[in-house]
């Protein structure tokens, strides 16, 4: 990219004033703003500096417009400096911004770059003749075209560095030139000609066929609606006997169900059917099964069996016998008598 950077004091003009046309119009797009805005206008007032100077803008240039806008001289330093539509340096009659970013980089911009520096020398550089000068820019919104580069204030599309080269010489000689794209494109349509909405066949009903099935189909079921109405009057005026409900037999009596008499209005439970409930003639008992305890004997028989079957007889201080082995003697079944502890005579 381009050294934004103001132009040597060599280069720089002692003073700049907008000429009487220039400052008439100037003042007119100050009044676009309201009373205290009038620094929204910066960007307009310094292109037309630009364009009186020859084509970039001096930094007395950059200081007038500051001065007429009322802001201070940085601010607008700081916008000038900023975009690169704004050439700092002086510029050849004919001022070639060509964009290098990427959807242009991919389709041949290194090569036009290329070509430049071969005929032109570095960025910034003013040919010998004045007539050009170049300067790579960042995009410049005409990627569908690309590559492209702005030529003062045109932009020439679908640049090659033999096109670029014959556009060059043309400008130099003052032949027209033809703005936009260099191979007969128009707008941003595909490359070779537009190839969609060409073919006759999409405007005059060939082949979208399926409106006319879609209208037949309606005069079809117009004439169904016709059916189904006749069908929905005859059903009015001669009505079919229903159907038994829920798929029984006609013979056979609805249910009487305790709903579909509270349905009708009547009692849901008729007299005979609490009467058959009430009927204590019948047990549904098993014979010979004797009746349940109540708890309270239940827990006074626990009671007594447990003080009557379950106390042992032997003394708490002395160990309960040994069971008899089965088949033993009398005498192999009779333990030896322990000594007692607190028995002296009885020891080792």
């Amino acid at each position: 990219m381009a050294n934004r950077r103001l132009a040597p004091a060599s280069e720089q003009p002692a003073a700049f004033a907008f000429s009487s046309e220039n400052a008439d119009w100037a003042k007119g797009q100050i009044d676009k703003y309201p009373e205290g805005r009038q620094a929204s206008a910066v960007i307009p007032l310094l292109w037309k500096a630009q364009e009186q100077n020859g084509g970039w803008l001096p930094q007395k240039a950059i200081e007038a417009v500051a001065d007429e806008l009322g802001m201070p001289h940085i601010r607008v330093l700081e916008v000038a400096t900023f975009y690169t539509m704004f050439a700092l340096e002086p510029v050849g009659k004919f001022w070639i911004q060509l964009c290098g970013t990427v959807p242009c980089d991919s389709c041949g911009a290194r090569e036009l770059k290329d070509y430049l520096h071969h005929r032109l020398g570095a960025p910034g550089h003013v040919s010998a003749d004045g007539n050009f000068s170049w300067l790579e820019v960042e995009c410049l919104g005409a990627c569908c075209n690309a590559p492209m580069a702005q030529i003062n204030q045109d932009y020439y599309e679908d640049l090659t560095p033999d096109l670029l080269g014959k556009l060059m010489d043309d400008l130099a000689a003052g032949r027209p030139v033809k703005i936009g794209s260099q191979v007969g494109r128009t707008s941003s349509e595909p490359l070779g000609g537009a190839d969609t909405l060409t073919d006759a066949t999409l405007f005059d009903g060939s082949r979208v066929g399926a409106w006319r099935k879609r209208f037949e189909k309606d005069e079809e079921n117009e004439a169904g609606k016709e059916e189904a109405a006749s069908s929905e009057q005859r059903a009015a005026s001669d009505p079919k006997p229903a159907r038994p409900d829920a798929g029984r037999a006609a013979e056979r009596p609805v249910t009487d169900a305790p709903a579909q008499r509270a349905a009708a209005g009547e009692t849901p439970v008729k007299p005979s059917d609490k009467d058959d409930a009430a009927d204590r003639t019948e047990s549904t008992a098993q014979p010979n099964t004797p009746a349940p305890a109540a708890p309270e004997t239940i827990a006074k028989a626990e009671a007594a069996g447990a003080e009557a079957g379950t106390q042992s007889a032997l003394p708490r201080n002395e160990p309960p016998p040994q069971p008899t082995n089965s088949g033993a003697s009398a005498d192999a079944a009779a333990p030896a008598s322990a000594p007692h502890p607190s028995d002296p005579k009885k020891g080792n």
